[in-house]
């Protein structure tokens, strides 16, 4: 049996152990079809079969950016009712105005700053990633995007569907559906082939 597996069995144990605590989260979000959906998203990790509702108890428990996650989908008033005993990550920000799709999977998300108009279904980010805005506006995200560590969207950028963007990148022009951008400023350097 390898490590991984076994780290993800020992942190179920205390899921399950404490689980009490989080019955008021699960009163709350457990039957939000999109908290479900980024639940499935992040088990696509985890070396275990566990069913959304004993993933949605897993990631409540071992996971603050999760639980910042959580908070976001649950809106600002019943996040202030029950997230004061188990908060989420103070480093791992998403913009209360920000619409976002189903199937979210972050990766350790630490300093990173989501505050677009929208975001589409199936985003993945990183470490150190920042959506922000300037005077001409926010950023807007298509479907099945897919961000490295440390990228910067800025502005009123478009990020089409099925895109990929390196670490490190800076985005300030649109980037089209089908693509990979890499650097900085962000170009366009492969299509992908749908």
């Amino acid at each position: 049996m390898n490590k991984r597996k076994i780290r993800d069995r020992i942190r179920l144990f205390g899921a399950l152990i404490f689980g009490w605590l989080y019955i008021p989260h699960l009163i709350v979000g457990g039957r939000n079809e999109y908290i479900r959906s980024d639940v499935q998203r992040m088990l696509e990790r985890i070396d275990l079969r566990m069913s959304p509702l004993i993933g949605l108890l897993y990631f409540l428990h071992n996971n603050a950016y999760f639980r910042s996650l959580f908070y976001y989908r649950i809106g600002p008033v019943r996040s202030l009712l029950i997230g004061w005993y188990r908060p989420g990550d103070k480093y791992f920000m998403i913009s209360p105005t920000l619409k976002m799709g189903k199937g979210c999977r972050i990766s350790h998300p630490y300093a990173t700053i989501l505050n677009a108009e929208s975001i589409g279904d199936n985003f993945t980010c990183l470490h150190c990633t920042t959506l922000g805005s300037t005077f001409d506006g926010r950023p807007v995200i298509g479907n099945n995007v897919t961000l490295g560590a440390t990228v910067t969207i800025i502005g009123n950028v478009h990020i089409g569907n099925n895109v990929k963007i390196g670490a490190g990148s800076v985005v300030v022009k649109d980037i089209p559906d089908n693509s990979i951008a890499v650097g900085n400023p962000a170009r366009v350097i492969k299509s992908i082939d749908e």
